[in-house]
């Protein structure tokens, strides 16, 4: 899911042509920095409730492979749109220490988690849920139900790549 950004990227904004409108313009400004895990929630969470119509028309579900879009990437922050259809899910990961924030717009994942020192917990997340997260926690997702589901995501720093475990007891942290 990670790109590279231009040289000349440093004010610019790339946005997925089908929900490129001012009010993503005003969500995710092109010169802004780093973002607080509590903004990010707030932001997946905004896109998730304001922009729910398009994403419905972007969004894809591929039962042999899970489906991913990037929405927006400016220096700041990075937002995708994620399909899960039955069955599918990730293997545990963390965001190479970016945080991060991830809203679930249709259906309902079950998510395992850790912090360095703490013990593996789980929650099932519902349509509506947000969680947000800093840089030391790494997670996995996955789609347990007979229903597809939909997420937003985003990150900041954006385009960290994902470091993948066995299992999340192996997670010592960033």
């Amino acid at each position: 899911m990670t790109t590279s950004l231009p040289v000349n990227f440093k004010h610019a904004m790339d946005v997925h042509a089908d929900i490129d409108v001012p009010l993503m313009h005003e969500l995710v400004p092109a010169g802004r920095g780093l973002w607080s895990p509590a903004e990010l929630h707030e932001l997946t969470a905004t896109v998730a409730r304001e922009l729910a119509t398009p994403l419905l028309d972007i969004v894809r579900f591929d039962t042999e492979q899970r489906w991913w879009t990037r929405l927006a990437l400016t220096m700041g922050v990075e937002v995708w749109l994620l399909s899960w259809a039955p069955g599918q899910g990730t293997e545990p990961h963390d965001h190479g220490g970016a945080s991060g924030a991830y809203t679930v717009t249709i259906g309902e994942l079950d998510e395992e988690f850790r912090q360095p020192g703490a013990p593996v917990r789980q929650q099932r997340r519902r349509a509506g849920d947000t969680v947000a997260f800093g840089p030391d926690r790494a997670h996995r997702l996955r789609n347990n139900s007979i229903q597809p589901a939909a997420t937003v995501h985003a990150y900041s720093p954006p385009l960290r790549p994902v470091r993948e475990y066995r299992s999340l007891t192996d997670y010592a942290g960033v």
